[in-house]
């Protein structure tokens, strides 16, 4: 997910449409397919409502503030409820893109596909480093890299030890899902491709078989995608499977 400066109106108004209920049937269905599929946007869109009543509250209570000022103090007078309905909605709406100033991707013109990958991909989380054993001191280094985030820098030096041994399932394993994590879903199929050739010797196949998957989804090759997951049996394949 990638931060914007702002958010467009296009989307305010969007969300504005959602919030006060005027959108159309097949508006309010894409929408919450969108809802469904993304749990982090749900949550997004949860704490931009949270906030625009903190907004709307707040503004009521200068609006009162000042209709006090200007009745006589001896009179005793309580605002009526139209008072609540003067702010205007789309005023709440650009005040939040002020504060919200970096927000969530608008998927709605993204493909199905895309969709369901950005909301389920999670990078492996590697293996423990504890360079306990100095012959795998080289991967292992690497592995270090990985899990603070510098795939590039990890993907270079299991290369290197991956062009000395290309057969080598683990580092063709760790290479295609650094690369997946890289946003490199076409260089990173191949290494997954020769991972899965180990079959049952390999330790981390049904792991292989996922991303392997999820990367063929992202590429929209839906064949592909549907019959790595498949093979996966993992309870995370399944539950893309599901949205398939």
């Amino acid at each position: 997910m990638k931060d914007n400066s702002k958010i467009s109106q296009d989307i305010l108004e969007i969300i504005e449409q959602y919030l006060n209920g005027s959108m159309t049937t097949q508006e309010l269905k894409d929408f919450n397919q969108l809802l469904e599929l993304d749990d982090e946007f749900k949550v997004k869109v949860k704490d931009i409502k949270t906030m625009l009543a903190g907004i709307e509250t707040q503004n009521l209570k200068e609006q009162l503030d000042e209709f006090h000022e200007e009745i006589p103090k001896t009179k005793v007078q309580k605002p009526t409820k139209s008072k609540v309905r003067f702010l205007s909605f789309s005023k709440l709406a650009i005040a939040a893109s002020i504060i919200l100033a970096v927000g969530s991707i608008w998927f709605f013109n993204t493909p199905k596909n895309e969709k369901i990958y950005a909301n389920f991909f999670k990078p492996d989380p590697g293996l423990p480093t504890t360079m306990s054993n100095t012959n795998n001191f080289d991967f292992y280094d690497a592995m270090v890299n990985y899990k603070h985030g510098d795939y590039t820098l990890a993907i270079d030096k299991w290369r290197v030890l991956q062009e000395k041994n290309p057969e080598n399932d683990s580092l063709n394993y760790f290479l295609g899902v650094a690369y997946l994590a890289n946003k490199n879903e076409n260089v990173a199929i191949p290494y997954l491709e020769r991972a899965i050739e180990a079959k049952d010797d390999f330790a981390f196949l049904g792991d292989a078989y996922y991303y392997l998957g999820l990367a063929y989804l992202k590429e929209g090759n839906m064949e592909l995608a549907k019959k790595h997951l498949s093979l996966s049996e993992t309870d995370a394949a399944k539950k893309v499977l599901s949205k398939l």
